[in-house]
Order: C-alpha cells, then sequence, then structure tokens
C-alpha cells in the first residue's frame, strides 16, 4: 500500500477541482480491515488514487503499536499511524515510535477499586507501554477468537510491573455498554474509558482518545481538522469524528458512532471506505 502511505505529506494545497480532502483518517478493526483481517483491493485502489490526488493516509487504530505493525508491514503502508487510542505515534516507514503517553498506574489501581466497589470484582488485562510492550492477561479474561499472542499471567498485581497505556476491563455478567457507562460514571475523574469493539472496555489515560493522536499526527503532516475525512465503527472513534471536518461510519457501525456520523457507508466487508472515497474522487 505504498500509495496510501503519506509518508511524504499531502500537497500544500487543494487546487480547484482537487480531492476535497488532504488527510484521510481511517479506523483499522471493522472499518479499513475486512472481516477476515485483510483489506481488499477495491479499497486499496481508492486509497492509491486519493493519495495520488494529494491526500495523506493515515491507520488511526486502538491497538498498540506491537498488534498494529505487523499489519502495517503486511500492507506495505509507510506512513505515521496512530495507535493505543491515541497514545502512540508510530512511523510505520522507519519502525519508530514517536511519542508515547503512558497511563498513571496508582490513578488506574484507584479507578478499578471504584468500579469494583460499585459491581464486583474485574476481569484484568493491559498493554505495556513500547515496540514491543506485551499485552497481559490476568486470569478468567476472556480473550476474542483469533486475537494475536499475550501473555497469561497468574496474579492481576503484575499488570502493574511495567509502564502501560491501558488496562482492558471485563465483567462476568455486565454488557460492554453498561460496564462502560458505570465506569464513567464513578471512575470518569481519574481515567478516560473507551469501548474498542465487543468484550473491549478500556481505561486510558485522562484526556486521551484517538482525536489526540489524530492532531499530533496531522500536525506533522501540516494538515488541520478542517482538511480530514475520518472512517471509523465503534464509540472509541467519537471523539476522532468530532475533531475531523467530515465523519463517515460503516454500516456494521455502533449506534452511538451511526448517531453522531456525517454519513454512513456500507459495512468494512462491502468496501464502505472505498464507496465514498469514489465518489468523492468523481465529484472533484
Amino acid at each position: 500500500m505504498s500509495g496510501t502511505t503519506g509518508s511524504t505529506g499531502p500537497s500544500p494545497a487543494a487546487e480547484p477541482g482537487a480531492f476535497p480532502y488532504r488527510l484521510v483518517a481511517t479506523d483499522l478493526d471493522g472499518t479499513l480491515l475486512r472481516s477476515d483481517g485483510t483489506v481488499s483491493a477495491r479499497t486499496r485502489d481508492a486509497l492509491a488514487a486519493v493519495t495520488e490526488a494529494g491526500a495523506a493516509h493515515i491507520v488511526v487504530t486502538g491497538r498498540a503499536v506491537p498488534w498494529t505493525r505487523h499489519i502495517l508491514d503486511e500492507l506495505g503502508y509507510e506512513g505515521l499511524a496512530v495507535c493505543g487510542q491515541g497514545a502512540q505515534v508510530y512511523d510505520a516507514g522507519q519502525h519508530r515510535l514517536l511519542t508515547s503517553v503512558t497511563l498513571d498506574r496508582q490513578l488506574a489501581g484507584l479507578a478499578l477499586a471504584k468500579i469494583e466497589a460499585e459491581v464486583g470484582p474485574l476481569l484484568l488485562a493491559a498493554s505495556r507501554d513500547g515496540l514491543d510492550g506485551e499485552v497481559l492477561v490476568g486470569p478468567g479474561y476472556r480473550r476474542l477468537e483469533g486475537s494475536l499472542p499475550v501473555v497469561p499471567i497468574k496474579d492481576a498485581a503484575d499488570l502493574w510491573s511495567a509502564p502501560l497505556n491501558k488496562v482492558y476491563i471485563q465483567h462476568p455478567t455486565l454488557s460492554d455498554d453498561e460496564l462502560a457507562a458505570l465506569a464513567v460514571k464513578v471512575a470518569g475523574g481519574l481515567v478516560g474509558v473507551t469501548m474498542a469493539g465487543a468484550g473491549i472496555v478500556e481505561l486510558l489515560p485522562l484526556g486521551l482518545s484517538k482525536a489526540t493522536g489524530l492532531s499530533l499526527a496531522a500536525r506533522r503532516l501540516g494538515v488541520r481538522a478542517a482538511g480530514t475525512i475520518a472512517f471509523g465503527d465503534m464509540p472509541n472513534d467519537v471523539p476522532m469524528f468530532a475533531w475531523a471536518a467530515r465523519s463517515v461510519a460503516m454500516a456494521n457501525a455502533h449506534d452511538e458512532l451511526k448517531a453522531i456520523a456525517d454519513e454512513v457507508t456500507s459495512s468494512n466487508d462491502e468496501d464502505g471506505i472505498a464507496v465514498v472515497l469514489e465518489r468523492l474522487l468523481a465529484d472533484s
């Protein structure tokens, strides 16, 4: 996907009749990636066409760098990527971490205590900081089918032994929406809370979001929010949608995201990104 990297940045200014956005920001899972983990030829071609027209493409994902870089390498993606819900800006071409924000472990522990005081014991996992940061999984935490390798731990206290980007929480009976809402209510003043997918409720550094990381990466590329179109599928994309000039939810998106999107396109398995980009290219 060398044509979609954005590695050299967008053109200095859009010419009359050119593609109307200078930055195309796409989530990965459920958005750019199909259900089988691949990117269709049609979507690759559409992204290549918009970069040829002067825009940059940037991946913005909840996955931390260790869970993202193999995908980017397989795609031939060499531009910037925003990873870890905005905590990390990663240069895929140079395999270099440019910025990284870590979670205050004392605040996270206090937040967990407040949540557990309301709902009982939680099932826990955590993502360690760095290019090779491991994902630690505590007892009982339910891994998603097809998940990448993790490091099982016997004692949840081991989660706190090194710097973290995020903590994952699950509850034996509460739904993801219920757990996320309760976590915001009782601990939202200590940590950020987001839902990134089925079974994936996360505790983050307070104030951190995909919009945080995207704004940093966009600044490096010389692009502003007014020149950005964003694609996503889950509530963790809400801040990115609020930041970008135009937001597009996939047909398979969470209802919360669809409710605030400027447009709903086809699903990730039906080339939803390409549908929109092809239309914009035809109109430009």
